[in-house]
Protein backbone atom coordinates (compact mmCIF):
# COMPACT_ATOMS: atom_id res chain seq x y z
CA UNK A 1 0.00 0.00 0.00
CA UNK A 2 2.53 2.29 -1.04
CA UNK A 3 1.28 4.46 -3.55
CA UNK A 4 -1.64 6.86 -2.74
CA UNK A 5 -3.61 5.23 -5.31
CA UNK A 6 -3.38 1.82 -3.87
CA UNK A 7 -5.05 2.78 -0.73
CA UNK A 8 -7.99 4.92 -2.71
CA UNK A 9 -8.46 2.16 -5.07
CA UNK A 10 -8.45 -0.14 -1.65
CA UNK A 11 -11.09 1.60 0.25
CA UNK A 12 -13.03 1.15 -2.97
CA UNK A 13 -12.74 -2.13 -3.56
CA UNK A 14 -13.87 -2.81 0.37
CA UNK A 15 -16.76 -0.25 0.31
CA UNK A 16 -17.93 -2.02 -2.75
CA UNK A 17 -17.33 -5.44 -1.06
CA UNK A 18 -19.20 -4.66 2.30
CA UNK A 19 -22.76 -5.59 1.58
CA UNK A 20 -23.73 -3.02 4.29
CA UNK A 21 -23.07 -0.13 2.36
CA UNK A 22 -24.40 1.09 -0.85
CA UNK A 23 -21.51 2.83 -2.73
CA UNK A 24 -22.97 4.36 -5.66
CA UNK A 25 -22.64 7.65 -4.75
CA UNK A 26 -19.94 7.74 -2.20
CA UNK A 27 -16.43 9.12 -3.76
CA UNK A 28 -13.00 8.43 -2.12
CA UNK A 29 -10.12 10.60 -1.74
CA UNK A 30 -6.75 9.86 -0.44
CA UNK A 31 -3.39 11.52 0.92
CA UNK A 32 -0.92 9.84 2.90
CA UNK A 33 -3.25 7.37 3.84
CA UNK A 34 -6.12 9.97 5.53
CA UNK A 35 -8.91 9.42 3.68
CA UNK A 36 -11.89 11.37 2.90
CA UNK A 37 -15.53 10.11 2.22
CA UNK A 38 -17.71 12.59 -0.12
CA UNK A 39 -20.78 11.96 -1.75
CA UNK A 40 -24.32 10.57 -0.42
CA UNK A 41 -25.85 7.46 1.22
CA UNK A 42 -29.17 6.89 2.05
CA UNK A 43 -29.16 5.98 5.64
CA UNK A 44 -27.19 6.67 8.75
CA UNK A 45 -26.14 3.33 9.57
CA UNK A 46 -24.49 3.31 6.03
CA UNK A 47 -22.54 6.41 7.26
CA UNK A 48 -21.37 4.68 9.90
CA UNK A 49 -20.47 1.43 8.25
CA UNK A 50 -18.97 3.09 5.25
CA UNK A 51 -16.14 5.09 7.80
CA UNK A 52 -16.02 1.62 9.62
CA UNK A 53 -15.10 -0.26 6.09
CA UNK A 54 -12.45 3.04 5.70
CA UNK A 55 -10.96 2.23 8.64
CA UNK A 56 -10.17 -1.94 7.83
CA UNK A 57 -8.05 -1.21 4.72
CA UNK A 58 -4.41 -1.26 5.08
CA UNK A 59 -2.50 2.35 5.43
CA UNK A 60 -5.93 4.16 6.44
CA UNK A 61 -4.17 6.58 9.25
CA UNK A 62 -7.22 8.54 9.20
CA UNK A 63 -10.93 8.80 7.95
CA UNK A 64 -12.79 12.10 7.17
CA UNK A 65 -16.50 11.41 7.01
CA UNK A 66 -17.95 14.07 4.70
CA UNK A 67 -20.84 11.63 3.98
CA UNK A 68 -24.58 13.19 3.75
CA UNK A 69 -27.34 11.22 4.67
CA UNK A 70 -30.17 11.69 2.01
CA UNK A 71 -33.38 9.87 3.03
CA UNK A 72 -35.64 8.22 0.54
CA UNK A 73 -39.20 9.18 0.45
CA UNK A 74 -40.03 6.44 2.12
CA UNK A 75 -37.91 6.67 5.45
CA UNK A 76 -38.60 10.04 6.22
CA UNK A 77 -40.10 10.74 9.61
CA UNK A 78 -41.28 13.74 11.07
CA UNK A 79 -39.89 15.15 13.84
CA UNK A 80 -42.29 14.14 16.55
CA UNK A 81 -42.58 10.49 15.23
CA UNK A 82 -38.48 10.12 15.05
CA UNK A 83 -38.28 11.87 18.79
CA UNK A 84 -40.83 9.27 20.16
CA UNK A 85 -39.27 6.00 18.31
CA UNK A 86 -36.10 7.52 19.62
CA UNK A 87 -36.94 7.58 23.23
CA UNK A 88 -39.17 4.56 23.01
CA UNK A 89 -35.53 2.70 22.02
CA UNK A 90 -33.80 4.21 24.98
CA UNK A 91 -36.30 3.23 27.51
CA UNK A 92 -36.40 -0.12 26.10
CA UNK A 93 -32.39 -0.37 26.39
CA UNK A 94 -31.07 -1.95 29.89
CA UNK A 95 -27.85 -0.48 29.41
CA UNK A 96 -28.83 3.24 28.75
CA UNK A 97 -29.94 4.68 32.51
CA UNK A 98 -33.22 6.55 32.86
CA UNK A 99 -33.01 10.45 32.08
CA UNK A 100 -31.44 9.74 28.43
CA UNK A 101 -33.53 11.72 26.40
CA UNK A 102 -33.67 12.11 22.85
CA UNK A 103 -35.11 15.16 20.19
CA UNK A 104 -35.24 15.09 16.68
CA UNK A 105 -34.95 18.22 14.40
CA UNK A 106 -35.09 17.58 10.47
CA UNK A 107 -34.00 13.87 11.43
CA UNK A 108 -31.20 14.87 13.39
CA UNK A 109 -31.43 13.34 16.63
CA UNK A 110 -30.04 15.21 19.36
CA UNK A 111 -29.06 13.05 22.93
CA UNK A 112 -28.91 14.77 26.20
CA UNK A 113 -28.93 13.37 29.90
CA UNK A 114 -25.75 12.47 31.90
CA UNK A 115 -24.42 8.66 32.56
CA UNK A 116 -22.14 7.40 34.83
CA UNK A 117 -19.61 5.67 32.23
CA UNK A 118 -18.83 5.94 28.50
CA UNK A 119 -20.21 2.88 27.55
CA UNK A 120 -23.54 4.01 28.64
CA UNK A 121 -23.23 7.27 26.48
CA UNK A 122 -22.36 4.40 23.51
CA UNK A 123 -24.93 2.24 23.97
CA UNK A 124 -27.37 5.27 23.71
CA UNK A 125 -26.57 6.03 20.68
CA UNK A 126 -26.08 2.20 19.03
CA UNK A 127 -29.84 2.59 20.74
CA UNK A 128 -31.19 5.27 17.93
CA UNK A 129 -28.54 4.74 15.20
CA UNK A 130 -30.65 2.02 13.07
CA UNK A 131 -34.10 3.91 13.85
CA UNK A 132 -35.63 4.91 10.28
CA UNK A 133 -35.54 8.56 9.44
CA UNK A 134 -32.64 9.45 11.52
CA UNK A 135 -29.89 11.61 9.73
CA UNK A 136 -27.15 12.08 11.80
CA UNK A 137 -26.81 11.68 15.83
CA UNK A 138 -25.51 14.19 18.37
CA UNK A 139 -24.02 13.01 21.24
CA UNK A 140 -24.44 15.94 23.92
CA UNK A 141 -24.42 13.61 27.08
CA UNK A 142 -23.06 14.17 30.21
CA UNK A 143 -21.00 11.88 32.49
CA UNK A 144 -21.33 12.43 35.84
CA UNK A 145 -17.64 13.34 37.65
CA UNK A 146 -18.53 13.25 41.21
CA UNK A 147 -15.59 11.11 42.81
CA UNK A 148 -11.49 11.47 41.94
CA UNK A 149 -11.05 8.77 39.93
CA UNK A 150 -8.74 6.05 41.61
CA UNK A 151 -5.47 5.18 40.13
CA UNK A 152 -7.80 5.37 36.15
CA UNK A 153 -4.60 5.22 34.61
CA UNK A 154 -3.09 1.87 36.08
CA UNK A 155 -6.32 0.53 35.66
CA UNK A 156 -6.21 1.41 31.62
CA UNK A 157 -3.19 0.32 31.62
CA UNK A 158 -4.23 -3.41 32.74
CA UNK A 159 -6.93 -3.47 30.72
CA UNK A 160 -4.78 -2.24 28.09
CA UNK A 161 -2.41 -5.35 28.79
CA UNK A 162 -5.24 -8.19 28.97
CA UNK A 163 -6.30 -7.41 25.53
CA UNK A 164 -6.02 -9.42 22.59
CA UNK A 165 -5.71 -7.11 20.19
CA UNK A 166 -3.17 -4.85 21.84
CA UNK A 167 0.66 -5.93 21.23
CA UNK A 168 2.95 -7.19 23.87
CA UNK A 169 5.43 -4.42 23.29
CA UNK A 170 3.05 -1.76 22.44
CA UNK A 171 4.12 1.74 23.72
CA UNK A 172 0.74 3.55 24.37
CA UNK A 173 0.25 5.54 27.56
CA UNK A 174 -1.97 6.91 29.58
CA UNK A 175 -2.47 9.89 31.61
CA UNK A 176 -4.87 11.40 33.89
CA UNK A 177 -6.23 14.73 34.93
CA UNK A 178 -9.34 16.11 36.09
CA UNK A 179 -11.49 12.94 34.68
CA UNK A 180 -9.99 13.41 31.34
CA UNK A 181 -7.71 10.75 30.04
CA UNK A 182 -4.79 11.57 27.56
CA UNK A 183 -3.90 8.67 25.40
CA UNK A 184 -0.16 8.66 23.25
CA UNK A 185 1.45 6.25 21.36
CA UNK A 186 1.67 4.37 18.43
CA UNK A 187 -1.27 1.19 17.05
CA UNK A 188 -0.62 -0.74 13.92
CA UNK A 189 -4.14 -0.38 12.57
CA UNK A 190 -8.14 0.66 13.65
CA UNK A 191 -9.00 -2.62 15.35
CA UNK A 192 -6.04 -1.83 18.13
CA UNK A 193 -6.90 2.03 18.02
CA UNK A 194 -10.63 1.29 19.06
CA UNK A 195 -9.42 -1.63 21.55
CA UNK A 196 -7.14 1.00 23.31
CA UNK A 197 -9.94 3.82 23.39
CA UNK A 198 -12.82 1.34 23.93
CA UNK A 199 -10.76 0.63 27.55
CA UNK A 200 -9.87 3.78 28.66
CA UNK A 201 -14.00 4.36 28.25
CA UNK A 202 -14.75 1.71 30.68
CA UNK A 203 -12.61 3.59 33.19
CA UNK A 204 -15.13 4.78 36.19
CA UNK A 205 -15.06 8.47 36.49
CA UNK A 206 -13.62 9.14 33.04
CA UNK A 207 -15.69 12.44 31.46
CA UNK A 208 -13.65 12.70 28.48
CA UNK A 209 -10.83 11.23 26.12
CA UNK A 210 -7.68 12.86 24.37
CA UNK A 211 -6.93 10.53 22.06
CA UNK A 212 -3.29 11.52 20.48
CA UNK A 213 -2.41 7.74 18.82
CA UNK A 214 -1.05 7.55 15.91
CA UNK A 215 -1.95 5.22 13.65
CA UNK A 216 1.05 3.45 11.69
CA UNK A 217 -0.49 0.96 9.14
Amino acid sequence: MGKTTDIREAVEAELKFDPLVDDADIHVANLDGDVALNGTVPSYPQYLEAAAASQRVAGVKNVHNHLEVVLAAADYRDDARLTTAANNALTQNAIVPDGVEATAIDGNLALTGTVEYGAERAAAEQAVAGLTGVRNVRDEIEISYDLDPVDVDLHVQEALNRSALVRDDSDVKVATKGGIITLTGHVRTWAEHDAVVGAAWMARGVIDIDDQLQITG
